[in-house]
């Protein structure tokens, strides 16, 4: 076999410690080579064993680390479906068990011991899930991120450990990476010192000027009230994502419907017809998407332009502020970005009230549906669940 690769591989290749922690900037590899490292110097080099590949949510894990261990394998010649039990999502592979759990799901989680783990996205864990998974593998865990938080158990805990070995990688050690893409990173320089730190250099970010406080909540309660869904357009860049909010007296609740990029207009339609959403329940879209919104409406979902106006971000913005916010666990990619989500500060350090125009792709859906309901003295109290 023929495979691209670079230097996470090695990493991986030259490591003899039980931890190998892989931190580093966006597009560095980091998942990508260390799921070909599973397959081709460990499952191909072994019998017998088992894999768990997980993450906080198992959304979250299926269309990320999951996707690209099935692409690894049809690149490769070795996927076949006669061995993939979509049902318990599990592969087997070259007489190995090759598992996909999420921590959203414990019956798993305080399952049976493994040989290897690779824990995707790792600061998206608690301590807890850490020692849970930890204590019941055997031979080795493979651990990868972003350092988006300024402290962190990582950090204290797991890169400390004389059984560990660190690696900090970043864009420029994947040579693989488009010139559009590279291009699209390094104008983090001009946006934000901190997106550059952790985005662009892979290093520890610092956790100023947040927009938003939150706290994760396992599902959203029977007795709050739909305030409507938020809807914001992307394509190859930038994500589509589909918010619902609900409200119960002075609490909101965020659930993440859709996060995807690559999404064309069908796709769009046909996903959300997939939720089978009520057709009275307005659908707040992007208005700089006249278009879009036009085509969506004509076949049948009751999507609408936002209301935009002077100022209309910041009293979006102050709305959501004036609620307690929960967002439900597996919204995992709204989480991200609430932890990311901030305002500009200038030269002197100091905070201004205008948000960075980055990793707010869901805050803006959260933002449209709350806007344009909310904020009117008789918005509509739409069907509970």
């Amino acid at each position: 076999m023929e495979i691209q690769t670079n230097v996470v591989f090695k990493h991986l290749e030259a490591s003899t410690k039980r931890i190998i922690v892989e931190q580093g900037g966006t597009r560095s590899g980091k998942t990508y080579n260390i799921l070909i490292w599973l397959v081709v110097s460990y499952a191909l080099r072994n019998t017998g064993k088992t894999i768990t590949l997980c993450r906080k949510t198992y959304p979250s894990l299926r269309a990320s680390a999951m996707r690209d261990f099935i692409d690894i394998l049809m690149k490769l010649g070795l996927y076949n479906e006669d061995y993939h039990n979509k049902s318990n999502s599990e592969i087997t592979l070259n007489g190995n068990l090759v598992e996909f759990i999420g921590m959203d799901q414990p019956q798993k989680i305080r399952g049976r011991k493994r040989d290897v783990l690779f824990a995707n996205e790792a600061n998206e864990l608690s301590i807890e899930d850490w020692r849970q998974l930890s204590l019941r593998t055997t031979e080795r865990i493979i651990i990868d991120y972003n350092p988006s938080d300024e402290f962190h158990w990582i950090y204290d805990e797991v890169i400390t450990r004389d059984d560990a070995d660190f690696y900090q990688t970043t864009y420029l050690d994947n040579p693989f990476l488009e010139d559009s893409v590279i291009a699209e990173i390094e104008r983090l320089k001009s946006i934000d010192e901190n997106y550059w730190r952790v985005y662009g250099l892979g290093e520890r970010g610092q956790a100023k000027s947040l927009i938003f406080t939150y706290n994760e909540c396992q599902q959203i309660p029977t007795s709050a009230n739909l305030v409507g869904y938020g809807l914001d357009f992307g394509y190859s860049a930038d994500p589509t994502a589909l918010i619902a909010v609900y409200q119960e007296g002075d609490d909101l609740y965020a659930d993440e419907l859709i996060y995807r990029v690559g999404m064309t207009n069908s796709d769009i339609y046909k996903t959300i017809a997939s939720l089978n959403l009520s057709k009275y329940d307005p659908i707040w879209g992007d208005s700089a998407e006249p278009k879009t919104i036009d085509e969506l409406r004509r076949r049948g979902l009751n999507v609408k332009a936002t209301a935009k106006g002077r100022d209309s971000i910041n009293i979006g913005i102050d709305m959501i502020r004036r609620y307690r916010l929960h967002v439900t666990s597996r919204s995992s990619n709204l989480i991200k970005e609430l932890r990311n989500y901030k305002y500009h500060e200038d030269k002197q350090g100091r905070v201004t009230n205008k948000p960075i125009d980055a990793f707010n792709h869901g805050c803006d859906a959260m933002r449209y549906s709350i806007y344009n309901t909310l904020a009117r003295p008789n918005y509509g109290r739409y069907s509970i669940r």
